[in-house]
């Protein structure tokens, strides 16, 4: 799918870290560019917080380059929290000096920038119990496991729930969403992880240094994962008939090649990719699935409302100054990091 670069003007300057070409570990390149325009449905954000997520390192590295086809150079980053500056002339939602806080979407990335312009579909007021730097650490992580648990699973209360990763980015909220909407709650973590994942509100930790995970759990009606494909295979041992097995680590499904827009040829590769895992899921009368973040300033609305209510909290890990992206970026790709990371540019 072919993705409309955002429209620059060349007025002013912006601070901002980019590539030039798509590189395995290459480092992103500190300069200027010029602020975006606003077009009629956008509102201007004058970024302070940027959260960094894995997504960011595999849109560098190149490996979304046949599904999200950018134009170079490209400044990286989806996630952000900041003040409107401006709007435009459709806008009707926010006004400038409003605090808020969004994921741009994929076709319109740019965080890890002074300025973005954003639709005003995809963006939220900010919590207002939550700094600059938490609210960004949200959107990306939040929306992921709301789409996940509550529109694809349709989690109910009562219902067992298995979130890989726990102390993950997404882990860390998908267990405190999956506990306000009265699910049972298992999670895997390390040993060091144990305390935080409880503090969350998991029902059952497995310590994955220790125990097997698939031999442990049983009856699952969910499994969220965020793992790769031995986690993947594992977790169906876990689910009960009719079960549902949901990755954000892929491989991606033919559902997800249509929904994207995806040629004739994509598609026939996410159906190859997927084959493996959709068949064993078959036999066991599990409906495997994978999701793709999308942009939502509704769901992240209702988000807001959560936080504000104390049913979730952000979990923070390390804070960077914006000189240091490069550092922030490499940090999260350790896979170490409790909860988020986060780069303050004001």
């Amino acid at each position: 799918m072919a993705l409309p670069a955002i429209t620059e003007t060349k007025a002013n300057l912006m601070k901002s870290f980019l590539i030039d070409r798509y590189k395995k570990g290459g480092a992103l390149r500190l300069g200027e560019s010029p602020e975006p325009a606003l077009r009629d449905n956008d509102v201007m954000v004058e970024i302070h917080a940027a959260g960094v997520n894995p997504v960011d390192s595999k849109i560098r590295d190149g490996e979304f380059k046949l599904i999200l086809r950018y134009r170079l150079p490209l400044i990286l980053g989806s996630d952000l929290a900041g003040v409107v500056t401006r709007v435009g002339s459709k806008v009707t939602r926010f006004s400038p000096g409003d605090e808020v806080y969004a994921n741009s979407g994929q076709d319109r990335i740019g965080t890890f920038a002074e300025f973005i312009a954003i639709d005003q579909a995809n963006v939220a007021l900010k919590p207002k119990n939550l700094t600059m730097d938490e609210a960004a650490s949200i959107p990306l992580v939040a929306l992921t496991a709301w789409q996940a648990l509550v529109e694809r699973a349709k989690l109910q209360k009562g219902q067992k729930v298995l979130i890989h990763a726990g102390s993950g980015g997404v882990g860390t909220i998908a267990i405190q969403l999956a506990k306000h909407l009265g699910a049972h709650v298992a999670t895997t973590t390390s040993t060091a992880n144990i305390a935080l994942v409880k503090g969350l509100g998991a029902d059952v930790v497995v310590d994955y240094k220790k125990d097997d995970f698939e031999k442990v759990l049983q009856g699952y009606d969910v499994v969220l994962n965020s793992l790769g494909k031995d986690t993947l295979e594992k977790s169906l041992a876990v689910l009960k008939p009719g079960g549902k097995l949901i990755s954000i680590s892929g491989p991606p499904d033919p559902d997800f090649a249509r929904q994207n827009g995806s040629g004739w040829l994509l598609q026939q590769v996410m159906r190859l990719l997927s084959s493996g895992i959709r068949r064993k899921s078959k036999r066991r009368g599990i409906r495997y699935s994978f999701h793709f973040m999308t942009a939502n300033g509704g769901q992240l609305a209702k988000i807001t409302s959560l936080i504000e209510a104390g049913d979730i909290r952000p979990v923070m890990d390390r804070v960077f100054p914006f000189e240091r992206t490069n550092e922030a970026l490499a940090y999260v790709e350790t896979g170490r990091a409790k909860g988020k990371v986060v780069v303050t540019v004001k």
